[in-house]
């Protein structure tokens, strides 16, 4: 008898061969919001971002920060994003910091969240949250 094959899991492959780097619960001032009373006043926006980066990429051998993906990068992302102006939605946000998450050679993949959690007194947020691959990753 052959021992028989775990099911191919593309997410439990990217996981066993990518170290994850994160930014959790970066709040931020967001002027965000499709409704007329949203525009023009900050919301607080609460940001999630885990990033996947191949061992290979991320593994030092002097110990320096060039060796790694810095984790700058993402709050820098983030801020930037941010600083361009009122967004409507939270989906076009959390696509925006996707793609300039995904365009830096070393990362994999990503998962991106937002949240406001001051919209309703009886939830703790609202929000939105998106997990993408580089072509050929998954």
């Amino acid at each position: 008898m052959t021992p028989q094959q775990p099911p191919h899991d593309p997410l439990t492959q990217l996981a066993l061969s990518c170290r994850r780097l994160f930014l959790r619960n970066h709040v931020l001032p967001v002027h965000i919001g499709a409704h007329d009373f949203e525009k023009g006043v900050a919301q607080r926006l609460v940001f999630n971002v885990e990033l996947f980066v191949p061992y290979s990429d991320s593994t030092p051998k002097s110990d320096q920060l060039a060796e790694v993906v810095d984790y700058d990068f993402v709050r820098q992302v983030v801020h930037q994003r941010v600083a361009q102006g009122h967004i409507g939605l939270q989906e076009t946000l959390c696509d925006d910091i996707m793609a300039a998450l995904l365009a830096h050679p070393g990362v994999q993949a990503a998962q991106v969240s937002t949240r406001k959690p001051d919209v309703y007194p009886d939830c703790e947020a609202v929000g939105v949250e998106i997990f993408c691959a580089k072509p050929g990753v998954l």
